[in-house]
């Protein structure tokens, strides 16, 4: 069961951590990829896989906190993750 981000890894042979049954529900992998393209764009050479997941993470809690703030005020927008 992938419990890091070896789940993240492709493998041209088809077998893949993400492709083991136990990790057949886990979603977000076309995100991480975009954030990944992006990142690589701009760092040539310099973005590791934790750089890729830091940022991730990161804008997935700015997302969150700012839907809560929202909420909070009275202003609730629904955000389709």
């Amino acid at each position: 069961m992938g419990c890091d981000g070896s789940v993240l890894l492709e493998a041209s042979d088809g077998q893949a951590e993400k492709n083991a049954s136990p990790n057949l529900s886990l979603r977000g992998f076309e995100v991480v990829d975009r954030i990944k393209a992006r990142l690589e764009a701009t760092c040539r050479q310099t973005v590791s896989c934790a750089d890729i997941l830091t940022y991730a993470a990161r804008d997935s809690v700015r997302v969150m906190v700012s839907n809560r703030e929202h909420a909070a005020a009275g202003h609730c927008h629904r955000i389709k993750l």
